[in-house]
């Protein structure tokens, strides 16, 4: 997708196998993906991926990937920290945001960057706390608390796309089901009340999503995922405008680790904002 001379900076798509390598680098970074999340962001928008190489080697990378006709999602800003400051992560910025078009993108901005990404034209919506900590466990779960294949893929998108910006039932047909991945949801009178998903990272596990239509609702699903988490650490990244989220995970005695902002270049969709207890991913929205 640009020159490929020795020594100069090439920018094409990449494929699931240069994922793992970008997804080490996120690592690095403390962002700490999940172990398996690439396979899942693939199946969203496998054209949705860019890796920066110089003589073969990778050295930049970017994610934006679309949802629909309307939104796209921005992450995985990345280039590799021996080769910083020479312009490679702006250049292959610009080869990348192509991708959406005329959508509005979101992204969750590490703090260094937020400045970046106004000049880019990215607004603040609100501030994204990482909670981290030994959860405790032994909360029997309640009758109400189901594997999410109790409700079906139908029930759980539509309960998803009230508290996301777009419809996403090829990613979460991925997400629900991925190896490691545990999927729970509260039914109550055959009706989606709350549903989410537990995943293991680098020497943690993850929550998210976490939508819920109260804190109560909540609280059910998040003690049911992480019941059996041991010593493992459990991370989950919290809207700070959401307080009952802020409140949950402050009682389960985790503590803030991490910020990013969430930013979007236009409009979204109206969004249940009060029922998203922790956000799916940094990565993907």
């Amino acid at each position: 997708m640009t020159d490929s001379a020795p020594g100069r900076l090439t920018i094409s798509r990449a494929t699931l196998d240069d994922w793992q390598t970008v997804s080490g680098w996120a690592a690095d970074e403390g962002w700490n993906p999940g172990l398996r999340d690439g396979p899942s962001f693939f199946v969203q928008d496998p054209e949705g991926f860019f890796i920066g190489r110089i003589d073969g080697e990778p050295v930049s990378a970017i994610s934006v990937v679309n949802y629909d006709e309307l939104y796209a999602f921005l992450g995985f800003y990345l280039v590799r920290p021996d080769l910083r400051g020479r312009g490679h992560g702006i250049t292959t910025w610009q080869t990348a945001i192509a991708h959406a078009g005329n959508r509005t993108v979101g992204l969750d901005g590490v703090v260094a960057q937020q400045d970046n990404y106004r000049r880019s034209g990215f607004e603040f919506a609100h501030r994204t706390i990482r909670y981290t900590g030994l959860v405790p466990g032994g909360f029997p779960r309640p009758p109400r608390i189901l594997p999410v294949e109790a409700a079906g893929l139908r029930a759980i998108t539509a309960y998803d796309a009230a508290c996301y910006p777009a419809d996403r039932p090829r990613f979460l047909e991925s997400w629900l089901t991925a190896t490691g991945h545990r999927a729970l949801a509260r039914i109550v009178d055959g009706r989606v009340t709350g549903y989410g998903v537990l995943r293991p990272a680098h020497g943690a596990l993850r929550v998210g999503p976490l939508f819920a239509g109260t804190r109560a609702d909540a609280e059910e699903v998040f003690d049911a995922l992480t019941a059996e988490a041991d010593d493992v650490p459990v991370v989950i990244d919290v809207p700070e405008s959401q307080p009952h989220a802020v409140a949950l995970a402050e009682a389960r005695g985790m503590k803030p680790t991490f910020e990013t902002a969430r930013m979007y270049t236009g409009p979204v969709r109206e969004l249940a904002q009060e029922r998203v207890f922790g956000v799916t991913t940094l990565e993907l929205g």
